[in-house]
């Protein structure tokens, strides 16, 4: 039976797999990884590697995608296939580091009451930004992490594996969108340079939200390249 481990992005949970869980199913046995307990990317690979099956495909959303890059380079042995999406090698520039210090700072003092509707409008294509229905969904799965999980992913820096991403053996896909305003399309096509035999798609008319925006595109993607690889 093959296993799939699936990492959300920042504030999110499994629930962004919702769109897309029966049809993944299909490929096998689904485990979505929890990164709301841990501070800082080692240490949510770390956990991830323990709740993990033995050998598995790994997929990686967003800031999951850098959680999964940590995963695949900590057990090569045990990540048959890496899927990377909307995501990036780069490391945490300063002044992004100085907006989320000054973000931490502020939310350390206050209720939270979810994400602010700018950056939840943002993760979205232009055309869907007000669509009401995806809003929620993406503030209910924000609401439900909580204030503590809140703390612990921004004070979680984004480290860079690009200098290491060539020692990836497994394959690998790498998928961008071509409105994605949180992650660029130059950021993935730089990662599928860095590793040797990547397969790299990019989903049109999407913004960073893919599994939500594009699930049957998405997957179509998904499974070819699991049975192209022989995974």
């Amino acid at each position: 039976m093959r296993n799939l481990v699936l990492l959300p992005g920042f504030m999110l949970n499994q629930h962004l797999w919702d769109d897309m869980h029966a049809d993944l199913s299909t490929l096998g046995s689904l485990t979505f990884g929890d990164l709301g307990q841990d501070i800082g990317i080692e240490a949510m690979a770390d956990a991830v590697l323990r709740q993990a099956p033995p050998e598995f495909v790994l997929l990686g959303f967003s800031m999951g995608g850098f959680v999964a890059q940590a995963v695949a380079l900590k057990a090569p042995e045990r990540v048959r296939g890496l899927a990377l999406l909307n995501t990036s090698s780069r490391p945490q520039t300063a002044q992004e580091s100085a907006a989320t210090k000054a973000q931490f700072d502020i939310a350390q003092r206050t209720p939270f009451k979810g994400l602010t509707s700018r950056a939840l409008a943002s993760s979205l294509h232009p055309d869907l930004a007000t669509e009401r229905s995806l809003l929620d969904r993406l503030q209910a799965m924000a609401l439900a992490n909580g204030k503590e999980v809140f703390l612990r992913q921004l004070q979680t820096l984004r480290d860079s594996h690009a200098e290491q991403l060539g020692l990836l053996r497994c394959p690998t896909l790498i998928v961008a969108s071509d409105h994605d305003r949180l992650r660029s399309v130059e950021e993935s096509a730089e990662m599928a340079r860095q590793i040797d035999g990547a397969r790299f798609e990019i989903v049109a008319d999407c913004g960073h939200m893919t599994p939500i925006e594009k699930p049957a595109e998405l997957f179509e993607i998904i499974r070819d390249w699991v049975q192209a690889s022989g995974l």
